[in-house]
């Protein structure tokens, strides 16, 4: 398999084969699958991972269901397939390390990209790698049986197999984690990497005990040798500890060599043999001492040397000595040179590393000044938001007595505020010094280049020096050389003339001389150099220990800056997150506190009208929108907080007053919309509840959506809008001329049923007599009397009508007033109307009464309706009065007359009745028993048919008042059943 992935470059092949495997019904099968595959991560090729990344799901899935099985190969299964999906995830996020985890300290280094916040990632990641390859090692051992020699049979070798590709991957990461913790505690507090250092000495232990156990079982010693951890951890607070560690190498026993080797053997010998033939044929042909000697020509030619000779190689020996010691000094020279150049290339490089932390002190305090401006900014958002808070509490003061707890908890956010604008205050100041640091930092930094500059051009000089010394010794040189050059000359005439030799020798030894001379003088120039060059030397070694020591103290002041930046930092983010906790806590406890008021008994007989409760659902749309807003603000800046809390406190008060005016429409409401518009109000509050409590966890506040509570708030608005009066088919500026005609309309009706009273009345008394007489005079004069009483209340209406519209129109006309105020006119309308129909229907009855055709109970049912009308006449006429106005005293003195006017009514009614029947009454004493008997029957079967008719009619009844009681949903403005 691995060579089948090195071979097509990817694992394509692979994964076909093993789809087809039924790894989810064979434990025993998807063991195995774990242990190729892990190789295959490790030893295959590289793009084994990338193809193998889409199956991670499956790997899951696959894990989760093994995990179910509590026996046997089940929970290897499933903590092996999470092993081999964690480390698919290490290998794709920290793409550098390759699969067998095999990497140099150089390697490693550049993995972290020399950055601290990566090697605190990486060594986190390496943790939760290493915990996972522990998890499985303790699994496998925990399902053997150890006091039986498990490691030699099949089952427990079919188990401790895959635990030497662990072996090798606990090594590398054990190694890594202690080198990545040793660079770490080199960089951050100790304090801060507790966590770290906690975490490693628990997974030391167990990896420590592992091994040994490891190491003991028959099984590995044959096929690997498992390193022994040391006695104690290291010890990280110590920097010099990590010279002490010894990284842990598994080592894998080699096979024995083949037999194919033997040949290449072979041949080198046989290569070998042929060399050394060659060489002695060479010496047998030349001779074995041409190559010690190649100059040697006296051995062949035989002549002896005489004393000219001898001083001329002498002589010769001695150029040699000084060309050779001329060489050793250009040697030492250039090596001197060498080390300078090396240095000055070590001193630029800390000159571009001072720069380099110069430029990232500017960097920070550039990121300090505008972390300062968006804290300037914050500030006056809180001051906006503080105003605007003042405004609400302001309108707030206005309100109804039961808002006095929202302005109890509008002062606490006020006082957050203030609060947090001392915080601010503080961390103003805090960033104050901090700058101030920074300017100190700077001049150091700048001091510490100066000082640095004339190191450097004192090293340059001394280099010039010693490059003009050394062009002073070429010159010498190339003199000499000329010399010698003459020298030769000499020797060649000196077979011509031998006085000439004498002279010449006599110039060579004073040569010699001057050379001897030049030689010493060159030596105390050298000398003087080496001690200029130690001089200098300790003069760098002494800067360099000073630059090294003023670098500390400014690594270490700026790491003091660092960690009270980050501490300020984190304090604002924590006081700003309590700030943003206990504003969304107060608006839940605000929302929750309107949907108890929901279900309190107290809260039923508040009324509100659909007008209203579309206003309060129009701008709590709106608030919403301006929240979720905010709330995005915030999210990509932290800083925004200052426009997020006026939201989420305006949010809360709409909330709950939308609530509050849902409940009050639904109490005028019919059944069935205002149980929609409950049951809305509840999933509004819920939903609003639910995005408050998001917003007070910090894992949660960016998953936090407050849109639910727009699509609540537009069933409201649907359902308000059905509860909105249709009104009456007329213009609204043609609603104050309709009042005044239904009053003369209804005042007209009544005359007109009081005329037609007097003339029954008349009617009557010419043409009856006796009982009958008294009963129509006592009825119709009941009437007159009614109908009286009802004209004076109408008058009184009229005057209170009138008093109403003069004191609240203001400068608009009486039709401009009428139309401002059309529902309360409508329903004037409406009572208007009822008064005159019912005066109508009553005198009908009475003349039917009168004239024998009619019953005494429609005349009681019309005078009952007549007493309701005005009623309702009354009521709408008390809406917008003022409740010390004398017109509503006349008013109710007049509604109290027309209820006395309507009892004597139906007294009236209820008295002739009686007489009518009494006179009616049957005579049974002629009657025989047979006819009584008949009679009986008669009656009875009379009563049932009266009974099942009065049921009839009952029922016709309350069809009858659910279709009234539509119709006038209608006239004031419900909308009809759908």
């Amino acid at each position: 398999c691995i060579l089948g992935t090195h071979h097509e470059k990817g694992a394509q092949t692979f994964w076909s084969v093993v789809n087809r495997l039924p790894l989810s019904g064979n434990a025993v099968l998807c063991w195995k699958f774990c242990h190729v595959f892990h190789k295959l991560l490790r030893d295959g090729h590289p793009n084994v991972l990338k193809d193998s990344m889409r199956y991670k799901n499956e790997l899951s899935d696959m894990s989760r269901m093994w995990g179910h099985l509590s026996e046997g190969y089940g929970q290897l299964c499933s903590i092996y397939l999470k092993l081999l999906r964690t480390k698919m995830e290490f290998h794709t996020k920290n793409p550098r390390f390759p699969g067998n985890l095999q990497m140099s300290d150089r390697q490693l280094d550049e993995a972290g990209e020399n950055d601290v916040n990566n090697f605190f990632q990486l060594t986190v990641e390496m943790f939760d790698y290493l915990e996972c390859e522990l998890n499985l090692f303790q699994t496998v051992f925990s399902s053997l049986d150890m006091s039986r020699s498990v490691s030699v049979t099949a089952a427990g070798q079919c188990r401790l197999a895959p635990l030497i590709q662990v072996i090798l991957d606990c090594s590398h990461l054990y190694d890594y984690t202690v080198k990545l913790l040793f660079k770490l505690h080199s960089c951050l507090p100790a304090d801060t990497l507790q966590g770290h250092r906690d975490r490693f000495l628990e997974q030391f232990r167990k990896l420590k005990d592992l091994f040994y156990r490891s190491s003991n079982l028959q099984y590995f010693k044959r096929l690997i040798q498992i390193p022994q951890l040391p006695e104690n951890p290291p010890n990280f607070l110590r920097a010099s500890a990590l010279s002490e560690h010894i990284s842990p190498v598994v080592v894998i026993p080699a096979e024995a060599s083949s037999p194919d080797s033997e040949p290449i053997t072979d041949l080198v010998e046989m290569d070998t043999a042929s060399q050394s033939l060659f060489d002695n044929k060479f010496d047998d042909i030349f001779g074995s001492s041409f190559s010690s000697d190649p100059f040697n020509f006296n051995s062949q030619n035989g002549m002896n040397k005489d004393d000219k000779d001898r001083l001329i190689e002498q002589l010769y020996g001695e150029i040699a000595a000084l060309k050779e010691e001329l060489e050793n000094f250009k040697a030492e020279s250039a090596r001197g040179s060498v080390q300078l150049r090396g240095r000055a290339s070590e001193l630029e490089a800390e000159l571009a590393e001072q720069r380099h932390l110069k430029q990232q002190a500017q960097d920070e305090s550039e990121f300090l000044r505008a972390e300062l401006e968006e804290l300037k900014k914050q500030r006056e958002d809180t001051k906006k938001a503080q105003r605007s808070l003042t405004e609400i509490e302001r309108r707030a003061q206005a309100n109804e007595q039961r808002y006095s707890k929202l302005k109890e908890k509008y002062s606490e956010l006020v006082q957050n505020h203030a609060d947090l604008l001392r915080k601010n205050a503080e961390v103003t100041k805090q960033v104050t010094v901090a700058r101030q640091a920074q300017g100190d930092v700077e001049r150091e930094k700048k001091e510490l280049e100066d000082s640095f500059q004339r190191v450097s051009e004192q090293a340059q000089r001394k280099s010039q020096e010693q490059a003009e010394v050394l062009d002073t010794l070429k010159r010498e040189l190339a003199a000499s050389r000329q010399e010698l050059q003459v020298l030769q000359g000499s020797l060649d005439s000196s077979t011509q003339a031998g006085a000439e030799q004498g002279a010449r020798i006599a110039g060579l030894e004073q040569e010699r001389d001057r050379l001897s001379q030049a030689a010493e003088r060159h030596g105390e120039e050298m000398a003087a150099l080496r001690a200029e060059l130690q001089q200098l030397r300790d003069t760098l070694g002494r800067e360099q220990e000073s630059s090294r020591m003023e670098l500390e103290t400014l690594q270490a002041q700026l790491r003091d800056k660092e960690s009270g930046e980050r501490a300020l930092r984190q304090r604002l983010a924590e006081e700003q997150l309590a700030l943003l906790r206990g504003t969304a806590h107060e608006a839940e406890r605000m929302v929750q506190d309107a949907l108890g008021r929901l279900e309190d008994p107290a809260h039923i007989g508040c009324t509100g009208s659909a007008d209203c409760l579309l206003s309060r659902t129009l701008a709590a749309s709106e608030c919403v929108e301006r929240l979720w807003e905010a709330h995005g603000k915030y999210l990509l800046d932290g800083a925004a907080l200052g426009s997020l809390l006026p939201c989420l406190a305006l949010f809360a008060h709409l909330i709950s007053d939308t609530l509050l005016h849902g409940s009050a429409t639904s109490h005028v409401a019919p059944m069935e919309p205002a149980d929609r518009l409950l049951e809305a109000c509840r999933q509004c509050g819920g939903e609003a509840i639910s995005y408050l409590s998001a917003l007070q966890d910090p894992g949660t506040v960016e998953g936090a959506d407050c849109r639910p509570v727009t699509t609540c708030l537009r069933r409201i608005s649907t359902i308000a809008e059905e509860l909105r009066p249709r009104g009456l088919d007329v213009k609204q500026e043609e609603l104050g001329d309709l009042v005044d005609k239904e009053m003369a309309a209804t005042a007209a009706a009544i005359e007109t049923a009081s005329a037609r009273i007097e003339e029954m009345l008349s009617k009557a008394r010419a043409g009856d007599t006796g009982v009958k007489l008294e009963v129509n005079e006592r009825i119709l004069g009941s009437c007159t009397g009614l109908m009286q009483a009802i004209h004076i209340l109408v008058l009184a209406s009229k005057d209170l009508q009138r008093e109403i519209v003069e004191s609240g129109r203001g400068a608009a006309s009486p039709k401009e007033f009428y139309a401002k105020n059309s529902r309360w006119t409508e329903g004037l309308i409406s009572a208007s109307k009822a008064v005159g129909w019912g005066a109508t229907v009553m005198v009908d009855a009475a003349d039917l009464v009168v004239q024998g055709k009619g019953t005494f109970e429609e005349l009681m049912v019309c005078s009952r309706e007549i007493a309701a009308s005005t009623a309702q006449l009354v009521a709408a006429s008390k809406v917008k009065a003022d409740k010390d106005s004398a017109n509503l005293c006349k008013l109710q003195q007049a509604s109290r007359g027309v209820n006395q006017a309507t009892a004597g009514v139906v007294a009236s009614t209820k008295a002739g009745r009686s007489q009518v029947e009494e006179k009616d009454s049957m005579d049974f004493s002629s009657m025989t028993l047979t006819q009584i008997k008949r009679q009986e029957m008669d009656s009875q079967v009379r009563v049932l048919e009266l009974e099942n008719q009065l049921q009839k009619e009952r029922q016709k009844l309350g069809e009858l008042r659910k279709k009234h009681y539509e119709l006038a949903g209608v006239a004031e403005g419900w909308e009809e059943d759908g």
